[in-house]
């Protein structure tokens, strides 16, 4: 969600070089939010009778939190920040006096606003532990990124831009953490929470932070980054393969042989050489993919 919002006015501005007018650039990003609406959909459909519309998924939610950020881009610093806190109080003082029919507990699994949600869109009681309201809150991240990414594009010295991603970050880590060691609200990722989105996206911030005074101030890891640009130029790509079936296949060809050569270790090791072995297969078809220029985008 957040790295998403960070790359946004940097593809703006790379389409404004290439002379694309402000309304060609708006149609693509609606373009866009839809394609990762159906894509998100998709990977949510049922079977052959039921499409559900769920916002559980990352492509689903990040077709509501882009979109936000995108329209909010121009806006000033204060009004980006401001509308990113009415929404986490908004959606955490709903979570706690809205009227749920039968129950309302916020933060114990289906019983809270979220499962509410989730049962009225899909239509059968505890639908998901995961909420799809989830869309909204986690908007404040995408946001975040977006005013992130301004910066880092800014004109202002390098010094102020790290102090500033750096107390913004501290500022994340002390609401969020505060809101659960005060006991006012827990940090609950799957139905993300007011403390939840803080205390991740001080977390976001700090690491973006880092890579960019390692990367782009100090000039280390140069090559290394790579390593991760190969994933991040087929990202979408990647994700839809893995949540279709494509990560299970890798396991499936890799188990019999782990099994063969590593059962001394325990289903243990058995399943971490699975998942590293997995894990390296999906990076190397995004390193076969960006070396060979196939790049899928939308």
């Amino acid at each position: 969600m957040f790295i998403v919002g960070v790359a946004i006015p940097f593809a703006v501005a790379n389409r404004l070089r290439k002379g694309d007018s402000s309304r060609a650039i708006t149609l693509h990003a609606i373009r866009r939010s839809l394609l990762l609406l159906l894509f998100g959909t998709w990977l949510a459909w049922r079977g052959p009778e039921l499409i559900v519309f769920r916002f559980q998924n990352v492509l689903a939610q990040l077709s509501v939190t882009y979109i936000i950020a995108y329209f909010l881009m121009k806006k000033s610093y204060t009004f980006q920040l401001a509308f990113t806190v009415f929404i986490l109080v908004f959606v955490d003082i709903a979570y706690r006096i809205f009227p749920v029919e039968g129950f309302n507990h916020p933060w114990v699994s289906y019983e809270n606003l979220g499962a509410w949600v989730n049962n009225k869109i899909e239509g059968v009681d505890k639908a998901s532990i995961w909420a799809s309201l989830n869309a909204i809150p986690t908007t404040a991240h995408t946001v975040w990124g977006v005013l992130c990414g301004k910066l880092i594009m800014s004109d202002k010295p390098v010094k102020e831009k790290i102090r500033i991603m750096i107390i913004a970050g501290i500022v994340g880590l002390v609401i969020g953490y505060s809101l659960e060691f005060l006991n006012i609200t827990p940090i609950i990722k799957k139905i993300a929470t007011m403390s939840f989105v803080f205390a991740s996206g001080g977390w976001a911030i700090l690491a973006l932070c880092f890579s960019y005074w390692l990367i782009d101030v100090r000039k280390k890891f140069l090559g290394g980054s790579k390593f991760f640009i190969y994933v991040g130029a087929n990202c979408i790509f990647i994700y839809l393969f893995c949540q279709l079936g494509g990560d299970d296949i890798l396991i499936r060809i890799f188990n019999p042989i782990f099994k063969t050569f590593f059962s001394w270790g325990g289903e243990v090791l058995v399943n971490i050489l699975n998942g590293t072995a997995m894990w390296l297969s999906s990076w190397y078809i995004c390193y076969w993919m960006y070396k060979n220029r196939i790049f899928i985008k939308i």
